[in-house]
C-alpha cells in the first residue's frame, strides 16, 4: 500500500512549455515612526471632534441644509403678496413712457 504513495510528486506542479517563473518578494518600505504618530494623532483629533457632535458628516450636512432651507422659507414668508407686487412694480414705475405699448388706431 505504501508503494502507491511513493510515486506521488511532491512540491509544486510543473507545467509543460512554461518556463519557471521566479517569485521575487517586494521589500516593504520602511515608514518613519514620526509620520505614523502624526497620522494617528490627526485621526484621533478628528475622532474627538466628531465624537463631541456624535453625528456623521452626512448627518451634519443634512442638518445644515435643513437649517438653510428653513431660514429661506421664513425669509420668503415674512412679506405678504401685496408687498412683493409693490417691490416688483416700483422699478417699472420709474421707466419712461417709451417702453409702454403704443396705441394703434385704424380709424384715425
Amino acid at each position: 500500500m505504501a508503494a502507491y504513495y511513493e510515486q506521488v510528486q511532491e512540491g509544486p506542479l510543473k507545467l509543460k512549455g512554461v518556463a519557471e517563473l521566479q517569485v521575487t518578494k517586494r521589500k516593504k518600505k520602511s515608514k518613519d515612526k514620526v509620520k505614523l504618530l502624526e497620522a494617528v494623532g490627526t485621526s484621533k483629533k478628528k475622532e474627538k471632534r466628531r465624537g463631541l457632535d456624535k453625528q456623521t458628516l452626512a448627518q451634519a450636512a443634512f442638518e445644515k441644509m435643513q437649517k438653510w432651507q428653513m431660514e429661506r422659507i421664513l425669509q420668503k414668508a415674512s412679506r405678504i403678496h401685496k408687498q412683493r407686487v409693490e417691490d416688483f412694480t416700483r422699478p417699472l414705475d420709474t421707466l419712461t413712457e417709451h417702453y409702454d405699448v403704443s396705441k394703434v388706431s385704424w380709424t384715425k
